[in-house]
């Protein structure tokens, strides 16, 4: 197994980490930052969370420089984002830090490209995620990071820049999801 492949995997094992440290309510206190009092908990699980989607960028560099990809990463990369994307907003909802609608279309999204990509690896294809798949991403991660932090460091003048992140992240979700389905539409249309 290459390195991009083992850095994916240790991705997916940090996502039970990260689910431990929002789910139970470890008395470690708070810090006061800005206008907001921080959990260490959700602190310490925004540090996880920041280094699992810093693997993602660095996997992605090392295989295509390497020339190292592999169908097993073109699988792992996208299945690993999906997974700590989705628990990590879930688990927003319920620490009351995204609103569900929001969570809910994001993660539809999520299932309805997973259901393209199946259909394509039964005609024996495998589809990568291209460009605006990775812009979704990105503004996904740092949606989810922001919020972990209670908006830091833009708490100390009261912005919400990770509501807002999550929003343009939620339109960035619909716009690419849209783009991947029409792109590969023809799979859907001549699948047997």
């Amino acid at each position: 197994m290459n390195l991009p492949n083992k850095l994916t995997i240790s991705r997916i094992l940090l996502i039970p980490i990260f689910i431990i440290l929002l789910s139970i309510p470890f008395e470690w206190g708070t810090w006061n930052i800005g206008h907001t009092d921080l959990p260490v908990s959700h602190f310490i699980a925004a540090l996880i969370f920041i280094i699992a989607s810093g693997t993602d960028w660095v996997d992605g560099y090392y295989a295509r420089k390497y020339n190292l990809v592999t169908n097993l990463g073109k699988f792992l990369d996208p299945l690993a984002d999906k997974l700590l994307v989705s628990a990590a907003l879930i688990l927003l909802i319920e620490i009351g830090l995204a609103p569900a609608w929001v969570v809910i279309i994001i993660i539809s999204r999520e299932f309805a490209v997973t259901g393209l990509r199946l259909v394509a690896a039964g005609e024996g294809m495998v589809l990568a995620a291209g460009n605006m798949g990775k812009i979704k991403t990105a503004t996904q991660m740092i949606a989810i990071a922001v919020l972990l932090l209670h908006h830091f460091p833009f708490s100390y003048i009261g912005f919400p820049f990770g509501s807002i992140m999550l929003y343009i992240a939620l339109f960035f979700t619909i716009l690419s999801g849209f783009d991947y389905f029409i792109k590969n539409w023809h799979i859907m249309r001549d699948s047997k």
